[in-house]
C-alpha cells in the first residue's frame, strides 16, 4: 500500500530552515523530518513511498540518491572504484520521487502522482508532522468505517497561555501551552483512489474537495489522544530537537 507524502511546500515561517532546504528535510536529530515520518510508516510495515516534491525538491532528491553514502562509514578502491559500505544503515525502503512544481496547491500534487498509486486505497500525509499514530489501527478503522477518506484529528498544544474566566471577569486560572480539546487535522489519510477522480490540478485538498466529501458522508475522522506536532516555527523546531536530544521522542515508535 502507497504512502504518499505531500514534500513541496515553502515553510516561510520557518525561514530560519528552510530557506536553503524544504521543510521536509529539516532536521531533528541529524535527520530530516521526513525520514522520521517514513520511519513510523516503515514501523508498521509501510515502505512504498510517493514523495510530492515541490520547492527545492532537488535537495530531497539528491538526500535520497546519497542515502547509503550518507548514512554508512565508506571504503573507497581508488584504483578499482569499488565502494564499500561499513555498518549497513540500509532502510528497506522503496521511494517514488515526483516534482509536483514549485507553487502546485495540494490537491494538484496528489492528483499528479495518481499513475503512481495503485490499489483501491492510500495513505496521504504532511511532510512536517510528527506522532505515534498506531498506522495499523488507522488503517482498521478506515475500513471498518468505510468511507471515502479517514483523517486523523488530533488536539494540539496552545502556542498561548489560556485562561479562564468567571461571569464577573475575575480570573480563575492560567494554563501555558495547554492541549486544547478541540480536534484539528492532524495529517494521517487514509483515502480511496477513487476520490481522485475528481480531483483537479488548481484545487486545495483540504479546501472544495474535503468540504464536498463530508456534504456527501464520505469522510470520517480517526481520533488520536496520544502525541502529534507540526514543525512550523523555529520555536517548534527546537521543541522537537529537545525531546530528541533528551530521548524523549514518543513518536519513536520504532525505536522502543
Amino acid at each position: 500500500m502507497k504512502v504518499v507524502i505531500l514534500c513541496g511546500g515553502k515553510g516561510t515561517r520557518l525561514r530560519e530552515e528552510t530557506e536553503y532546504k524544504p521543510k521536509p528535510m529539516v532536521e531533528i536529530g541529524n535527520r530530516p523530518i521526513l525520514w522520521h515520518i517514513m520511519k513510523l510508516y516503515a514501523h508498521y510495515g509501510f515502505n512504498d513511498f510517493i514523495l510530492c516534491l515541490g520547492y527545492k525538491g532537488d535537495v530531497i532528491k539528491n538526500f535520497f540518491l546519497n542515502y547509503q553514502r550518507l548514512e554508512n562509514d565508506v571504503t573507497i578502491d581508488l584504483s578499482t572504484g569499488k565502494t564499500e559500505y561499513h555498518n549497513r544503515h540500509d532502510e528497506n525502503w522503496k521511494v517514488t520521487m515526483v516534482d509536483t512544481g514549485p507553487e502546485t496547491p495540494k490537491g494538484g500534487r496528489i492528483k499528479m502522482v495518481e499513475k503512481y498509486i495503485d490499489g483501491d486505497e492510500f495513505f496521504l500525509t504532511y511532510g512536517d508532522g510528527v506522532s505515534d499514530v498506531d498506522i495499523g489501527v488507522l488503517l482498521n478503522f478506515h475500513r471498518e468505517q468505510g468511507k471515502a477518506v479517514t483523517f486523523t484529528g488530533v488536539h494540539p498544544v496552545s502556542r498561548f497561555a489560556t485562561v479562564e474566566l468567571t461571569s464577573d471577569g475575575r480570573l480563575m486560572n492560567w494554563k501555558e501551552k495547554r492541549k486544547i480539546e478541540e480536534y484539528i487535522n492532524g495529517g494521517f489519510f487514509v483515502v480511496r483512489k477513487s476520490v481522485l477522480t475528481d480531483l483537479s490540478y488548481n484545487q486545495e485538498f483540504e479546501e472544495e474537495p474535503m468540504e464536498r466529501l463530508t456534504a456527501g458522508g464520505q469522510v470520517s475522522m480517526y481520533q488520536h489522544e496520544g502525541f502529534w506536532h507540526c514543525m512550523d516555527t523555529f520555536r517548534d523546531f527546537q521543541h522537537l530537537n529537545a525531546l530528541w536530544n533528551k530521548g524523549q521522542a514518543p513518536w519513536a515508535v520504532w525505536s522502543s
